[in-house]
């Protein structure tokens, strides 16, 4: 969708990474590092998320997602972007980040198993959204329903934290839808 005033294009991603910084201030050890032998807590939240360029992927990093709003977003997102399809995003625009988002998008695919980026302990996977039918014990009722592959390194994370965490993620992830309702 384009906001007409602005001509910034919201993304699916854009909404992904703020619920993304929520369930990260809620589960805090998915926005660490492990240096050495020490589990370092970040206190900011920096995002990367996968841009598909010419040049095979690149990661460009939103600083401070906690502190910015969709369209502000939407519009690092969409700069960043360009300038990695350019071949000029800088090094400074590529690196920091506490947690990544790999998105396959339109490409297709129904999950993956994204490859965690060290120093991060996590990374999210996300592929296209569909309707589907999910039956609510009467009827199947249509549900936008969006694939998430979570990965996670169990020296810091085990499965059941995992689970609470992809659990609030995609109730997060439902309150907006009805927001946006």
């Amino acid at each position: 969708k384009e906001n007409e005033k602005s001509g910034v294009k919201v993304t699916m991603l854009a909404f992904l990474i703020k619920a993304s910084v929520a369930a990260l201030k809620k589960f805090p050890e998915f926005n660490s590092s492990i240096d050495g032998d020490a589990l370092v807590y970040k206190q900011y939240w920096h995002i990367g998320f996968a841009a598909d360029t010419p040049n095979g992927l690149m990661v460009p990093v939103i600083k401070d997602a906690d502190k910015k709003g969709i369209f502000q977003i939407s519009q690092e997102m969409g700069e960043l972007a360009k300038k990695a399809r350019d071949g000029k995003l800088s090094p400074a625009e590529m690196s920091g980040a506490t947690f990544t988002i790999s998105s396959l998008g339109g490409n297709g695919g129904r999950y993956f198993t994204p490859i965690i980026n060290a120093p991060e302990v996590a990374i999210l996977g996300v592929c296209k959204s569909n309707m589907e039918p999910v039956w609510d014990g009467k009827a199947f009722q249509p549900r936008l329903m969006l694939p998430l592959s979570l990965t996670w390194d169990h020296r810091v994370i085990d499965g059941a934290a995992a689970a609470r965490f992809n659990a609030y993620l995609g109730q997060i992830l439902g309150d907006f839808r009805r927001v946006l309702l």
